[in-house]
């Protein structure tokens, strides 16, 4: 029973069918709280655990998936082509609202963890928790984080932007489409950007953009942020 619950078989089966049973479940009670991949994650969590399938066979089992993120990231550029006279006509403001983004991104998280004395590798790996996970691991190895810290910081706010990002843009009344972009793809990255393109073509086009251009900020600002994280704390 084991052996059979470990091939990759049941692994794509058990990822699949549980991503689309948590989209009915949100259709149904249309909660913003229950975001689809919140929902996998914690049935998917379960059943590993219930059942102890080791999370080598798991990850094995999903590679088909894992292999096709990066086609999928890419395809993310063609509601970016499609509204390219539009980045033209806001392009300065595109990429003012980006670099700020990315660097309050960065220099907030350095005042939380000196207000809830996080200090050390722990602080250094939650630096870049708004970028892409590739992105995101490679600068936490740059600043002496720890990578799989990164990953998990990188995850929960993916979620909670996915989430909350719609809330909090009803909350501050912000309804142009190219800001509400900026600001998901700048703070949660591809997860949020999953979210945007639920919410519009051009938001989605525009948080894609966001994805990019804030993992290479994040890149060129890194030895910054190092030289006033060492500062603060």
């Amino acid at each position: 029973m084991k052996e059979l619950l470990s091939t990759p078989i049941f692994v794509m089966f058990l990822t699949l069918s549980t991503y689309i049973f948590a989209q009915y479940i949100q259709r149904k009670t249309k909660l913003v709280l229950l975001n689809p991949l919140l929902i996998s994650m914690i049935i998917i969590m379960a059943v590993l655990i219930i059942f102890k399938i080791p999370l080598e066979d798991y990850q094995n089992g999903t590679s088909m998936i894992t292999f096709f993120l990066t086609p999928s990231t890419i395809i993310l550029a063609v509601p970016l082509y499609k509204k390219i006279e539009l980045l033209k006509k806001h392009a300065l403001p595109i990429f003012i609202g980006i670099t700020v983004g990315t660097f309050v991104g960065m220099i907030s998280i350095i005042l939380l963890c000196k207000v809830f004395g996080i200090s050390g590798n722990i602080a250094l790996s939650l630096i870049p928790k708004s970028v892409t996970t590739p992105i995101g691991v490679e600068v936490s190895k740059q600043l002496g984080g720890i990578p799989a810290i990164t990953i998990s910081a990188i995850i929960i706010t993916g979620i909670i932007g996915a989430i909350l990002s719609p809330v909090i843009c009803n909350i501050c009344k912000i309804k142009h489409s190219v800001a509400i972009g900026l600001g998901i793809g700048t703070s949660a990255h591809a997860l949020g950007t999953s979210k945007a393109l639920e919410m519009g073509e051009v938001e989605g086009a525009m948080s894609g953009l966001s994805i990019g251009i804030a993992g290479l900020i994040t890149v060129l600002l890194s030895p910054i942020i190092l030289k006033i994280f060492n500062l603060i704390m």
